[in-house]
Formats: C-alpha cells, sequence, structure tokens
C-alpha cells in the first residue's frame, strides 16, 4: 500500500487548499491531488446586476490582489462597449496596478514563503511550524527575522502610495467605464513618488539580498518543482504609448507563441460541477454539483488548446525575454524578485508621465444595451480572464479565470494532472511526518483559491437551510 500524505490546510496560502499526494517505498511523491476548499458563486451572484457593479464585487474575490480584478473588469466592460480609455487613465491604471504587485511580491517571499526555509521566534504566527532542513545560520536568520517585520511596514507604503489613486486599498473605488476618477494634484504625485523611493530601497537593499541567501542556501531546490515547463501570460501594464511592459505570450516546449482566448477551454470531471465540460469561459457554466461522484476540488481544469500552462512571474519573466533560469522552486523566487525590481524601476517613469488634472477620466452614464467583452491582465499570480456577456443592459453571463485555476487545477479530462500537481510528482520526502519539500514546492507558485473579505451580519445570521443543502459553500456546513 502506497503512503499517503495529506496536508489540510495549507497555510499560508490566500483561501481554502488542501493538498493529498501519494509515496512509493522510497518516499517519492508518486500521485499528487490539489484541492481547493472554497466555493462562494460569484459568477452566479453577478447574473442580472448592472455591469459596472462586476468591477467592485469581482474585486472580492480576492483581499490581496483586487485591483487585477478591476483592472480585468474594467477591461471587460470598456471592451463591451466600444469604449478605449485615455493615455492618462491607461497610465494610472498601470500605476495602481504596479504598486499592488510591489506590496504584493514582498508579501509572498517574506511572510508567505520565508518561513519554510529558517525558524522564527517561537510565538504566533512564527509557531507552530516544521523544524527541518534549515539551512541557514542565526546571524542571517535574524537579519531576514528583522527584514520580515519592516517588509510588513513597506507593504503599507506600497498600499498608501496605491490608495493615492485608488481612493482606498483592499477594493479599489476609482476604477470605472471611463477611466480613474481620481482627481490628480500636484501634491499627490510628489507623495506618491516619496512611498515609491521608500519601497524600492527595501527592494533593492533588502529584498533582492535576502532573495540571494535563500538561494545560494538552497542551490539544490533550482531542481526542485519543475511542473510541465510550459508558460502563458495575458499581458499587463499597459502604457502610454500603447506598449506594454510584459507581453502576452506562451512559451510552450521552449518555443515562443501568441494567446488567442478563444482556445481556452475550462475541464470539469475532476471538480464539483455537473455543467459542461470542456467549454471556452465566453459560454461558461457554473453549477456546482458537491460530492460529484471522481471529482475532489472545486477548481475547475483550465487548458490551452489542452495543454498545461504554468503562469506567474517565472512565467512572464521568461516569456518577455527577463530571465532565462530553468523551472524550479527557487527559480520562481529569484524571478518574482527580479520581476519587482522591474516594476519597481518602470513606476519611476509612469510616475514622470502623470499630468495633474482631471483628465483621467470621461464620464460615461449608461452601460450598452448588449455586447460582449473580455478582459484580460495579469494579476502578481498570472493570468486573468474576466468574460462578459450584457443583455437590456445587465449582466447575463460572467465568467472568471484565475491564475491560480491554472496552476492548481485538477486533471482535465484526459486525466492530465495540473501545474502543481506536476510539479510535486517526483519529489523525495525525507520526512513523511514533516513533509516540508511540499510546502515549499507548493508556496513557490503563491497559490490562492479565493481569499476574500466574509461579513456576516449577527442580526441576520447565517442561511443555514441554504448551507445545508450546500455541503461546502463558502467553507460552511463540512
Amino acid at each position: 500500500m502506497p503512503k499517503t500524505i495529506t496536508i489540510d490546510p495549507v497555510t499560508r496560502v490566500e483561501g481554502h487548499l488542501k493538498v493529498k499526494v501519494e509515496l512509493d517505498s522510497s518516499n517519492k511523491v508518486t500521485t499528487a491531488y490539489m484541492t481547493g476548499n472554497l466555493f462562494r458563486d460569484m459568477e452566479n451572484i453577478l447574473k442580472d446586476r448592472h455591469p459596472w457593479d462586476a468591477i467592485h464585487i469581482t474585486q472580492r474575490i480576492c483581499g490581496v490582489c483586487p485591483v487585477s480584478h478591476a483592472i480585468a473588469s474594467v477591461k471587460a466592460n470598456e471592451q463591451a462597449m466600444g469604449f478605449t480609455p485615455s493615455s492618462q487613465a491607461t497610465l494610472q491604471r498601470s500605476i495602481i496596478q504596479a504598486g499592488n504587485y510591489l506590496q504584493d511580491h514582498i508579501l509572498h517571499f517574506y511572510h508567505l514563503s520565508l518561513m519554510d526555509y529558517i525558524i522564527g521566534p517561537q510565538l504566533n504566527p512564527w509557531s507552530p511550524g516544521y523544524d527541518v532542513d534549515m539551512r541557514i545560520n542565526s546571524t542571517e536568520t535574524q537579519r531576514l527575522i528583522n527584514n520580515y517585520l519592516e517588509g510588513l511596514k513597506v507593504r503599507r507604503q506600497a498600499q498608501e502610495m496605491v490608495a493615492i489613486l485608488a481612493g482606498r486599498v483592499p477594493h479599489v473605488m476609482s476604477i470605472a467605464p471611463g477611466g480613474v476618477t481620481m482627481p490628480l494634484e500636484a501634491g499627490l504625485i510628489s507623495q506618491m513618488k516619496s512611498y515609491l523611493v521608500t519601497v524600492k530601497d527595501f527592494i533593492n537593499n533588502k529584498y533582492l539580498p535576502d532573495v540571494e541567501t535563500l538561494t545560494s542556501a538552497y542551490s539544490d531546490y533550482f531542481a526542485i518543482g519543475q511542473g510541465p515547463g510550459n508558460f502563458l501570460s495575458y499581458g499587463v501594464f499597459d502604457q502610454a504609448d500603447g506598449k506594454v511592459l510584459f507581453k502576452s505570450g506562451r512559451l510552450i516546449k521552449g518555443v515562443s507563441e501568441s494567446v488567442d482566448p478563444h482556445k481556452i477551454s475550462e475541464y470539469v470531471q475532476y471538480s464539483y460541477y455537473s455543467s459542461p465540460s470542456g467549454l471556452n469561459p465566453a459560454k461558461g457554466q457554473t453549477t456546482p454539483a458537491y460530492g460529484k461522484s471522481g471529482a475532489y476540488t472545486w477548481l475547475k481544469a483550465p487548458r490551452y488548446e489542452d495543454q498545461v500552462y504554468e503562469l506567474g512571474p517565472l512565467a512572464r519573466m521568461n516569456i518577455n525575454g527577463y530571465y532565462n533560469g530553468k523551472v524550479s522552486v527557487m527559480d520562481r523566487i529569484k524571478a518574482r524578485a527580479l520581476e519587482t525590481q522591474k516594476i519597481a524601476e518602470a513606476l519611476t517613469g509612469w510616475m514622470n508621465q502623470l499630468v495633474p488634472g482631471p483628465s483621467a477620466y470621461q464620464k460615461i452614464t449608461t452601460p450598452p444595451d448588449s455586447g460582449t467583452g473580455i478582459g484580460l491582465t495579469d494579476a502578481p499570480r498570472g493570468g486573468l480572464g474576466h468574460w462578459l456577456s450584457i443583455s437590456d443592459q445587465k449582466i447575463s453571463s460572467y465568467q472568471v479565470i484565475t491564475p491560480t485555476c491554472w496552476n492548481a487545477s485538477p486533471r482535465d479530462d484526459k486525466g492530465v494532472p495540473g501545474v502543481l500537481e506536476q510539479a510535486l510528482i517526483g519529489t523525495q520526502v525525507a520526512d513523511p511526518e514533516r513533509p516540508i519539500e511540499l510546502l515549499r514546492i507548493i508556496h513557490s507558485f503563491d497559490p490562492c483559491t479565493g481569499c476574500a473579505v466574509h461579513v456576516i451580519s449577527p442580526e441576520k445570521g447565517i442561511d443555514k437551510e441554504f448551507i445545508a443543502t450546500h455541503p461546502g459553500v463558502a467553507g460552511f456546513g463540512k
């Protein structure tokens, strides 16, 4: 009988994630199953609502990177109405999104991944945790912990920088069809630049050296957690001159190809849905069927021409020729850090192009009577797509494919495992009671299965009848 390891929940990720692996007699992973344990039905919630509501509601899919959902949704809406935002609006949206990237990448390294490699203070939230295979000496460990704490402050400053243009963070308010609604004054531009100086200093003098310390100590992890080796990105950070910082594209078996969203399909044979399998998201359906025979996750299995693709910083950096390493745990961590530095440098130039005044917004009063739109961008974790259909000025269909749906997907209808499942297979586990190797691989992808702010009214409570008939929905009734 094979040995089985189940980690449920996987901590230090956004959302509710479970992993189960089977080991052979030498403790090598032979089979892996990634399970997303959360269903919140956002896509059906959006039906029959005003199309612009989606810009705010979809931000609640993720409390860490809501900006990317706002960008994807507003792109879908503007495409449906045939509107092109001004260069200043495009620029301001990219600045908002870039600032969110900076705080998110710092979060990933220090607060989600680092504790897989060092022993922190023996108190919450650092303890309890695995204490195996810790290779960094006490002096360097203390420096990393100090930077962990400083990173919390720097993340806050990056968020404050974003809030100047976004109105607030998280769940930004100023991104709307027509542009960016927040009036921009010269003093606010100077304030943003001041925040950016502090954030860039931390990236260059703390973050990058700390990544070098980690990758040097764990150089063997440049050969662990490979996955399929195919990359996909929708492109991100539109610029005022019409160019993008990271272009759209694919790398399949090392060959560069373009991206056509019509060639994406979502399979559900192993997912808790009774919807038809293999649909393009433009015709997608989300019909929950918890407990379906053979299913093991709420995540669908997106595929591009039936191929498995990895998304995220490593994909973006490779597709654009900014990184020439391999595919592994440490390559993901290193590529993310280098991407952070590149975005911070680009932000300096973008802020110099800002023009004070209300020129970034053109008022639009009503949505189209009917139309369709696809909003494609990249969230920090990878490509994010929103598919919108409008009838009678209301949403008739809305589908979202997040990057973690690609990376942590289940098997497709042909039985081919998803990216993370493939990355775990073949891993040698030294101690099945403390499988630190599995966590390091999972955390290198920075998975997010749908974190959000949940609100329950004490007066109204929870709809117990609904929960009783929908086990697993929103994490209740399990």
